[in-house]
């Protein structure tokens, strides 16, 4: 039947799987040969598989080569699972062997010779020219159809071939679904593991944070004591006017700081849990829901009481729009520092650009790596103010990070304020001429940077 007849076409519709499409004295017919290790078979198919839009490297070859061969026979190895379509094409006789093995299953393209030219498992891959050893007999395949389905085809031109393909179909189309299920478990199982990580330190930022929660009051009761209170001394006690019963209360100092400058230490990390309670703990929020949701279909696909989706992120997750507690202004990367001021991000020249020129304010502080290509930084700051020291080396880290001392991992970064950054005229668009800048060196802190990674917008 194939015997005699010409390779008008190959497909490869699935990975282990090609088909050949042989003109036949007077029809058409399909052999699908299958090189799966759970589902390794030969025989003839009557509906054409769907292919992908471009044919596969193994697919391409085979068309470069036994497109309009002839077959001359087709053999069985010693008894083996193992046939051989012997083949006549116009660069002489080939072979194409379909080991149908279990677990070493493969489709060998072999010259007269008995020299491999292709693989089809990539694994096996061997380069052309060079000769190869039989292949071995493993542990048997997943067995043959049985007599009974065959009977159930009698009727059909080739009952055994159609019996192959209907059996067949129903265990592929099982084994699809528990690859399907295992991919996407183990999917889930990487984005839980990232999320809890992103989750662990949200909550680390937050707790650390937390403890500066009464600081204003510290505050306050050093700016009311502050003739008393003298430079040196690590404690004041003071009276807590906070407290109905007006109990005394006693303060830690840095002996290092004046009495002003332990007033606004206390003031300063104040600002920052008020920061980071109005940025970090609604990410947290979210991120909690989140991996919450993860692990329930985790839980409910192993369980089978849902089943996977092919073409479907069992991951995706759903991005609320915008509050107004985290306004999205322009295009730029978006940051925000320890101290809960906002960092701007160029990704590009005209980024670079309308970030320095248009955007960003003058008293802004602006920061650039030192004598390489990068990203233009903007620190939003208010008019007179003078950037935290935390503040300054995050945004510091950044324009390190999105330049080209990233490779070196550290480098020089300039800053100054915006006012003082003027476009380079005649040059390219983010080109700029900087005065008054002053410099800092950075080191890319992974510490820092997951810091910010997760503070980011």
């Amino acid at each position: 039947m194939l015997c005699g007849g010409w390779i008008q076409k190959v497909f490869q519709p699935a990975p282990h799987c090609i088909l050949l499409e042989v003109r036949a004295p007077g029809e058409s017919l399909c052999l699908l040969l299958s090189a799966d290790p759970e589902t390794a078979r030969l025989h003839l198919v009557g509906t054409r598989l769907p292919n992908p839009p471009k044919p596969p490297p193994f697919c391409q070859y085979l068309r470069a080569r036994l497109q309009g061969a002839r077959v001359d026979a087709v053999e069985s190895v010693h008894a083996d699972r193992i046939v051989h379509l012997r083949l006549s094409t116009k660069g002489g006789p080939f072979v194409l062997e379909a080991a149908m093995t279990g677990r070493s299953a493969d489709l060998v393209l072999r010259d007269g010779h008995g020299t491999v030219h292709k693989r089809l498992r990539q694994d096996a891959d061997t380069a052309g020219g060079r000769d190869a050893q039989p292949t071995a007999r493993p542990a048997k395949g997943p067995g043959a159809v049985p007599r009974a389905a065959v009977e159930r085809d009698e009727g059909h031109r080739f009952p055994v071939s159609h019996a192959i393909e209907r059996v067949y179909h129903e265990r592929e189309t099982l084994q699809a679904q528990r690859r399907l299920r295992e991919a996407q478990l183990a999917e889930l199982r990487r984005a839980i593991k990232k999320l809890s990580r992103r989750v662990d330190a949200l909550r680390t930022d937050l707790d650390r944070l937390s403890k500066y929660r009464g600081y204003d009051r510290y505050g306050e009761l050093i700016k009311a004591n502050l003739g008393r209170i003298i430079k040196g001394h690590d404690q004041v006690t003071v009276v807590d006017y906070f407290d109905p019963t007006m109990a005394e209360l006693t303060i830690p100092l840095d002996p290092t700081k004046s009495p002003q400058g332990n007033m606004d230490n206390y003031f300063k990390k104040h600002r920052k849990y008020l920061a980071a309670d109005r940025e970090i703990r609604p990410r947290l929020e979210e991120a909690e829901r989140a991996l919450t949701g993860l692990r329930e279909r985790h839980r409910a696909i192993e369980a089978g009481e849902i089943e996977p989706v092919a073409g479907v992120s069992s991951t995706r997750e759903k991005r609320s729009a915008p509050t107004r507690a985290q306004p999205r202004s322009g295009p730029f990367r978006r940051f925000t520092s320890s101290d809960g001021l906002t960092i701007y991000v160029g990704r590009n020249a005209r980024e670079n650009d309308e970030l320095t020129h248009k955007f960003a304010r003058g008293d802004d502080l602006w920061l650039h790596a030192r004598g390489a290509p990068g990203s233009h930084v903007v620190v939003r700051l208010e008019k007179g103010a003078s950037p935290p020291p935390d503040s300054l080396r995050d945004a510091a880290t950044l324009a390190l990070l999105y330049s080209d001392l990233k490779r070196s991992g550290k480098g020089e970064v300039i800053y100054t304020r915006k006012k003082w950054v003027k476009k380079a005229k005649g040059q390219p668009q983010g080109a700029v001429i900087v005065t008054q800048e002053k410099s800092l060196f950075v080191t890319l802190d992974r510490v820092r940077l997951e810091a910010l990674k997760t503070r980011s917008r």
